[in-house]
């Protein structure tokens, strides 16, 4: 401390920060990762970087103490070294940001098809080795594969993917959620902490796996991750929490961990049997002497499982008896986001009030608490202080959930919010020179580097997000301009994307939406619930590639968001439903059987 000036930095708050200097670390040394340690200038420009290290020497690593002690001795007896290193690690991670240009054709599909064919694990599911992340979007980009292409490998993929991690100890059987990935190829033993990013998306990926296949498990499933959801991570006041901990106790996992004696204890003798051997919980235990409840090994059919439900439910009650693992409570606007989408998405698919609920809760917690006075939207709240200026993430997953809600309620508030939110995105973050959006506004901190970003990692990016955001609400409202800014966006990160594409899922997402076909679907009717067997029809199956509005004769705040509308329909006649593609209309339909029929 007589030296240095330790900061610590919370990378979920400050996205940009952790980018930038991580960037450095692998420039520097090759490799990545967390804890991320940088030592830089009092202007912020850094000369050394790591990892992890131990405090002291140990096993022919430096310590802390050690590096610390050498790096204070350089800084006094060659710091004009140091300071030309730090330059030239500037210049380099500057000049890797700078991306050219690649003309991006049609069988980039195909490419990333083969690539996640070559890398999948056909006997336990997911892509790679371990540890094995679920990485949903993969996974959803994989069924607009299937949906365009008919390719019955990729669905297959999709399925035995999403079965294998339900069926691991990857999945809370007790509790439901998921936590963040497996340590281990089959998806039995986890990291046991659960983050709402993941269980957002991976119940978007049930619940499209759901639309596509008809599967009733798929939707149980995606039911039971948002009921977890809605229990334990959500706020008082709508909002939704981060993460919960690995550890309780000082142990990982052991909230999560059973023995075949507690379980008797808590079912009885006959049924704790049956549950147990049903779950692989025995006296050998698969982690550490105890058992992560799991299926891998079970070969019943889903709907058996039902009979040990209420088990499950009794054990529960009992897990709730223990120490819980520490619940991390800040409310992060883009990880409410893509759960805002989740739970729209789950309210229209699974017919369920409560989700949609949820998500319109969310959105106005977000409205009242995370906007600042100018009407800036901020990042991050916690017991009533919110911080930090949005990233174009927040802002990208944010309206993704609001254009998710308005195909769910057909309000037009949330229409008119996502547009606005775009409007001020485009404002603060867009590169006017070279397209896509930067990390952070023009309005925040300025770093030591301004970077772009649009790989899709643990979440997707910003920019892939964006880019299908600004798709979709083009189809929606047509305008033709924000379509056309989505366009510039691929080009800007086309060199990335030609040279990589499997890295790239989310983004190969909004490209598919793009170039595939696709209908825009208006209904009209002076009362919604006179248009609902429509919506349901509409929402039954997965149409990645339509958007859909409905409008009131006469509704001025749709005709403002949406001027073509001012066309369709006239006060007091029925149900109409005009099927469109590239905004030019078949005759419309009020029959609800050959509406069916011309949907894709």
């Amino acid at each position: 401390n007589q030296y240095y000036v330790p900061i610590k930095v919370d990378r979920e708050e400050r996205p940009d920060i952790d980018h930038i200097y991580m960037n450095v670390c692998q420039a520097l040394t090759g490799h990545g990762g967390w804890p991320l340690t940088i030592f830089m200038t009092p202007d912020q420009k850094p000369f050394f970087a790591g990892t992890y290290f131990p405090r002291n020497d140990r096993m022919g690593m430096q310590g802390l103490i050690t590096i610390l002690e050498t790096l204070q001795d350089a800084w006094q007896s060659k710091r004009n070294l140091l300071l030309e290193s730090s330059q030239q690690i500037l210049e380099h991670i500057s000049k890797e940001s700078e991306s050219g240009y690649a003309e991006i054709t049609e069988d980039i599909f195909d490419t990333a098809f083969r690539e996640f064919q070559r890398h999948f694990d056909a006997t336990f599911g997911g892509f790679g080795h371990a540890p094995k992340f679920p990485t949903p979007h993969n996974l959803m980009f994989l069924l607009r594969y299937w949906k365009r292409n008919k390719e019955p490998q990729a669905l297959l993929m999709v399925e035995k993917t999403l079965d294998a991690m339900y069926k691991g100890g990857i999945y809370d059987h007790i509790g439901f959620g998921f936590c963040r990935y497996s340590t281990d190829k089959k998806w039995l033993v986890p990291h046991f902490e659960k983050m709402l990013y993941d269980n957002a998306l991976l119940a978007m990926a049930y619940l499209e796996a759901y639309q596509a296949t008809h599967k009733e498990k798929y939707g149980i499933i995606a039911r039971d991750v948002l009921t977890y959801v809605l229990r334990d991570m959500t706020s008082p006041e709508g909002g939704f929490y981060s993460a919960e901990d690995a550890d309780s106790e000082g142990e990982e996992g052991k909230f999560y961990l059973w023995t075949p004696d507690e379980v008797s204890q808590v079912l009885g003798e006959e049924a704790g049997r049956a549950f147990c051997l049903n779950y692989d919980i025995n006296h050998k235990g698969n982690f550490e002497g105890r058992s992560i409840p799991n299926l891998i090994n079970n070969h019943l059919p889903f709907e058996a499982l039902k009979e040990l439900q209420a088990s499950g439910e009794k054990l529960f009650a009992h897990r709730e008896k223990r120490i819980h693992p520490f619940k991390d409570d800040k409310i992060l606007t883009g990880w409410n986001g893509l759960m805002i989408g989740a739970m729209a998405l789950a309210g229209r698919v699974l017919k369920d009030e409560r989700f949609t609920n949820a998500a319109a809760r969310a959105v106005s917690f977000i409205g009242s608490h995370l906007f600042n006075e100018e009407g800036r939207l901020l990042a991050r709240y916690r017991d009533g202080e919110a911080k930090n200026p949005a990233f174009a993430d927040d802002y990208a997953f944010l309206i993704h959930g609001l254009i998710e809600l308005y195909e769910t309620t057909y309000e037009p508030q949330y229409l008119k919010r996502a547009l606005a939110l775009t409007d001020q995105l485009m404002d603060l973050f867009w590169d006017i020179k070279q397209g896509g959006l930067y990390i952070y506004g023009n309005d925040s901190e300025a770093l030591i580097t301004r970077p772009k970003e649009i790989y899709d990692g643990a979440t997707p990016s910003g920019n892939s997000v964006t880019a299908l955001n600004l798709l979709r609400l083009a189809r929606l409202t047509g305008n033709s301009s924000l379509e056309e800014r989505a366009h510039q966006l691929f080009r800007a990160f086309s060199y990335e994307l030609r040279r990589y594409p499997i890295g790239y899922s989310f983004a190969l997402m909004a490209l598919l939406f793009s170039l595939s076909k696709g209908q825009e679907v208006v209904l009209v009717s002076p009362r919604r619930e006179e248009a609902e067997p429509f919506m349901n029809i509409l929402h039954e199956s997965f149409r990645p590639f339509t958007v859909s509005l409905f409008y009131r004769p006469g509704d001025g705040e749709m005709e403002a968001l949406a001027p073509f509308l001012k066309a369709y329909g006239k006060e007091g006649e029925r149900t109409k439903a005009y099927i469109c593609e590239g905004f030019a209309c078949q005759a419309p339909v009020t029959d609800k059987e050959t509406f069916e029929k011309q949907l894709i």
